[in-house]
């Protein structure tokens, strides 16, 4: 893999303040008087790229290898021909033979037009450098000739006449994978044995007239990255190895510039099933990409304190990570990540192909433009490089995408520090009238593509004014709850309101409007399960919106999985707005929040059902947008009708009711476990228990309503999905007492 800068351009250097320490900060405080609105997330730095992708070229292969100084921008691949930005594969092509230059600032192809070829075999440009002073430009790959120049493996190009010098031959034996050069000497990485027909393992240098040098740091298997330190006196290896001249250090390493004598090994660094593909450097970091296969596999980021050449952190993220680059301060990368959840981020949601974090902290920052895997093996995007042309910074990305941001893009593109474009998402809105004489507005945040902290005005009967504002941050995969009380209203009276969030460029559209009645008393059953001290509590009372309002301080909001029947009537509880319908095949809900392991809980729902084929109704699960993998602590319907309460604890344990209740009427279940051990209770009654079993399975996870995985628990239904009506959800942290579960099922009829 080419190394995306040298790391000493001035834009590729400096440190600046942890960038996470507010994400830490989060949860732990309030603005104004919305609840759940976090000030915190202000002192983050923002990322200075915009995830709006501009309009470029593209390739009709992969792009391997970029470069980049004083607005040109160099790729270089396994590619025939590019393309503008809108064309079709195969429609307005242009020769462009595993090659091509750019104009950093439009997109467009330069005059610059090599062609890399080899007698047999397809023929690639797998790295790609340039001289500090911009004059020469270094290729590296598998190669014979270039514009019909015979060379091997590895060429000089000059960079104001576009041809390549022949003055720099030197034979390489195969691959060269990654480049790094100096002012008097070019580092490579690769596949090789032999250079200038002598032996050197993978790694080797020469002068930029092309004598071998000395110096030797013979690897034992591929290498896929070189990366000069700022100082000049250190180079940093990657790749596959195991060994660097002899001594046991896995995928990374850093030697002597002069000599290549082995400056720091990492023996168990770096798992044997990983490697590393790409570095890159700031003023004072060393920066890994990696890439694993099998299980324990590690593929994130690591960066490194140059003064000491010790971890300062490392992230946990699954999804191959293939390129790094440095600016501002923000580590960015090219991976396909699909499962950050070790280090606080996302689980179990679709690929992200671009990331980016604080050079002093591993948490994702709020910039998530987006590829797909594409062609080849496929994993995304393989390169980045950056520079300035036109009082813009740019960052291009390159690799064997054929999507970017959901449109049609092969092989490039490209992200600048302005304009900003995108608005983000409208908000979801859901009222509330549980305390007298006061209307909660509650809200899920929303999300947008490169800014985390939004603001929210709030507008009342149509005014074209809001009556409140605040602050929130959020993520797509975490996006909390807000809630903001008008007091200002009178009992009978009816208001409605609206939302708007803005990234202080952009703003929403208003949310459609969403009215509520003043209430002039108390709600006997909501106040009831709020005093017995429930966690979270869904009502269901939404309109058409994927969001379930959390009625307690938790503000544990659900995310409403793929368009369950909302306002459905009659209700479970007299005086109650609307359930909602699951159809038994897809539909289900879950918690915006991951919880660690309950030891002692409550879940409490009602249900309506005449279905035959079961399904789980809540529980809890180590995953959110797809069915988990592991799953207890929960209730779910047999194909008969009977209610059967689950927990793992040494084993599958549960208790079922001898009843069934598929007979098209509301039911009222409870499942509780404490002390004393396991009890089901419908319609107020104790149907089912087991004393002996007071723990169960210790994971973080997601509560779940309308559905999961039942794979291997006794009874199991037909469906893991719940098809019916389900109503009043709520979560404790404690076991209900038999008593309490009594006075619930008794206020069903009271409001």
């Amino acid at each position: 893999m080419m190394n995306a800068s040298t790391g000493r351009r001035p834009w590729g250097s400096g440190r600046v303040r942890a960038a996470s320490t507010a994400l830490c900060l989060f949860a732990g405080a309030l603005t104004a008087t919305a609840a759940g609105a976090s000030p915190a997330a202000a002192l983050t730095p923002p990322v200075s790229i915009t995830a709006d992708d501009l309009s470029t070229w593209q390739t009709n292969g992969i792009v391997w290898s970029m470069a980049a100084t004083e607005g040109t921008v160099y790729a270089g691949g396994t590619f025939s021909t590019v393309r503008p930005p809108d064309a079709a594969a195969g429609t307005s092509e242009q020769p462009a033979v595993n090659f091509a230059a750019f104009d950093a600032a439009t997109g467009a192809p330069t005059g610059c037009s090599l062609s890399f070829t080899q007698s047999s075999g397809t023929a690639t440009v797998r790295a790609l450098a340039l001289s500090p002073d911009g004059e020469t430009l270094y290729a590296g790959g598998q190669f014979g000739a270039v514009n019909g120049e015979g060379v091997s493996n590895i060429a000089a190009v000059d960079t104001a006449t576009c041809t390549p010098r022949t003055d720099f031959k030197i034979s390489v034996s195969a691959t060269v994978r990654a480049l790094d050069v100096t002012a008097d000497t070019v580092y490579l990485a690769g596949d090789f044995n032999s250079v200038g027909g002598q032996t050197r393992n993978k790694f080797a240098a020469v002068t930029t007239d092309a004598g071998l040098l000395p110096w030797t740091a013979n690897a034992d298997e591929v290498a896929r990255a070189v990366q000069v330190t700022p100082d000049g006196q250190h180079v940093a290896l990657g790749g596959d190895f195991f060994t660097v001249n002899g001594t046991t250090s896995h995928a990374l390493a850093v030697v002597d510039a002069t000599t290549g004598a082995l400056t720091k090994s990492y023996p168990g660094f770096i798992p044997n099933t990983s490697t590393v593909q790409d570095l890159t450097t700031d003023a004072t970091g060393l920066y890994t990409a990696n890439e694993g296969t099998g299980g324990g596999v590690f593929d994130g980021r690591i960066a490194i304190d140059l003064d000491d050449y010790q971890q300062r952190w490392r992230d946990t993220c699954l999804g191959a990570t293939q390129a790094v680059l440095v600016h501002s301060g923000v580590l960015y990368s090219g991976s396909h990540a699909h499962d950050c959840a070790s280090m606080g981020g996302f689980a179990d949601q679709p690929r992200k192909h671009l990331l980016a974090q604080s050079v002093d902290d591993p948490t994702l920052l709020p910039w998530f433009p987006d590829t797909n895997d594409g062609i080849g093996e496929p994993v995304g995007p393989r390169v980045m490089t950056q520079t300035d042309k036109g009082g813009h910074h740019y960052l291009w990305v390159g690799g064997e995408f054929t999507t970017v941001n959901g449109a049609g893009q092969q092989g490039l593109t490209r992200f600048a520090d302005g304009p900003d474009t995108g608005a983000p998402w409208v908000p979801n809105v859901s009222l509330s009238t549980v305390t007298p004489g006061q209307i909660d507005v509650n809200w899920q945040t929303s999300f947008d593509t490169d800014d985390g902290e939004l603001t929210y005005r709030i507008y009342k009967d149509g005014a074209s004014t809001p009556v409140h504002t605040v602050t929130g941050y959020s993520l797509f995969w975490d996006r909390p709850q807000l809630k903001w009380t008008d007091t200002d209203v009178a009992v009978g009276e009816t208001h409605s309101y609206r939302i708007t969030a803005s990234d202080g460029t952009n703003t929403s559209a208003k949310s459609p409007a969403q009215s509520a009645t003043v209430a002039a008393s108390t709600q006997a059953y909501p106040a009831r399960v709020l005093s017995d001290g429930a966690s979270l509590y869904w009502r269901y009372d939404e309109g058409t919106s994927t969001f379930a309002a959390d009625t307690t301080g938790g503000m544990d909001n659900g995310f409403l999985r793929n368009a369950p029947s909302y306002r459905q009537t009659p209700a479970a509880i007299a005086g109650d707005s609307t359930a909602i319908g699951f159809d038994g095949a897809s539909e289900y809900a879950y918690s915006n929040k991951r919880h660690p392991q309950p030891t002692r809980f409550s879940v409490e729902t009602w249900i309506k059902t005449t279905t035959t084929r079961g399904g789980k109704i809540i529980g809890f699960g180590n995953l959110s947008m797809q069915n988990s993998t592991r799953f207890d602590k929960h209730v779910y319907m047999a194909n008969d009708g009977r209610l059967v309460f689950g927990v793992y604890s040494g084993g599958r344990r549960t208790v079922t009711t001898a009843g069934a209740y598929n007979d098209g009427n509301w039911h009222h279940v409870v499942a509780t476990q404490g002390t004393g051990g396991m009890r089901l209770y419908v319609d107020g009654q104790l149907r089912a228990s087991n004393i002996l079993f007071s723990g169960n399975e210790n994971y973080p996870g997601y509560w779940r309503v309308g559905g999961d995985n039942l794979s291997n628990w006794a009874n199991r239904p037909t469906s893991n999905f719940f098809a019916g009506q389900i109503d009043e959800t709520a979560v404790y942290p404690t076991a209900l007492s038999e008593s309490q579960v009594s006075a619930h099922y008794g206020l069903r009829n009271t409001e």
